[in-house]
């Protein structure tokens, strides 16, 4: 939602007639052509009359006239019994926003609803999405350290440039989503006496094992109960001997964390 609201609705009459089927009405009541219309509205020549004719059929006035040459031209225009539908629609569509607004401004202040609503509007490719609070905050010259505090993850470090994270106005104690893709996640069974440069690493078990034509989709819970998702060759699966119940580490940089922060 572009505009920063949570809340969105669609107005719908007698379960049939959509703002599509109004906007069908306005631009015959414009253009007088049922086919420069039917194009406006995204309908075909034949599905804009099938609508229409069902529309006009069960109304008690038509909703419809057609003309045929004489000096005005013919076309098909609306009498005032579709005028009128078509100005009460758009009243109501007036009301039906006032709606959403007022309950909008209540859901602002239930601030746990409001920002999960938030954060799930958020739409992207990133199949890990983890909401947190800034534990800290290193600045550098060039690059900059932030750790985020995730409920049933841990903790998440993410790194950036300096002037990102100023951008972002990033401190202690601000709300934000890390974003990892399933391709940075690698997931360790053994790490048979190495230690690892990757700042996150997070245990847990294997819990989701969904195999595609090439590639697969691991889940793994961790202790706290979030899921985190790596996606993995067939091949790799194979020879890792991946099941569920597994246990197992999801491994990925720093700078493959991507975060979020609410506009200000």
């Amino acid at each position: 939602m572009t505009d920063g609201t949570v809340l969105s609705g669609d107005l719908r009459l007698a379960g049939r007639l959509d703002a599509r089927f109004f906007a069908l009405l306005a631009a015959l009541d414009a253009t007088a052509s049922l086919r420069r219309a039917a194009a406006a509205a995204g309908y075909s020549y034949k599905g804009a009359w099938l609508v229409l004719e069902t529309a006009s059929n069960l109304s008690l006035a038509p909703l419809l006239e057609t003309a045929t040459g004489g000096i005005g031209g013919g076309g098909t225009r609306l009498t005032d019994a579709g005028r009128e539908l078509l100005a009460a629609w758009q009243q109501m569509q007036q009301r039906h926003a006032g709606f959403l607004r007022e309950q909008e401004s209540w859901l602002a202040r239930q601030p746990a609803v409001a920002g999960l609503l938030r954060r799930l509007s958020m739409k992207t490719t990133a199949r890990n999405q983890f909401a947190g609070i800034v534990a800290a905050v290193e600045l550098g010259p060039i690059t900059a350290a932030v750790t985020l505090t995730v409920a049933g993850a841990g903790r998440i470090t993410a790194t950036m440039t300096t002037e990102a994270a100023k951008r972002l106005k990033l401190k202690k104690g601000v709300e934000a989503i890390a974003l990892i893709k399933s391709s940075a996640v690698v997931l360790v069974t053994d790490f048979a006496g190495y230690e690892l440069s990757a700042r996150n690493q997070l245990a847990g078990s294997i819990s989701r094992v969904e195999k595609g034509a090439t590639t697969s989709m691991v889940g793994l819970t961790l202790p706290g109960g979030s899921l985190v998702t790596a996606s993995v060759t067939n091949d790799a699966v194979l020879a890792l001997g991946l099941a569920v119940g597994q246990p197992a580490t999801a491994v990925f940089k720093a700078y493959s964390v991507l975060l979020a922060v609410a506009r200000s």
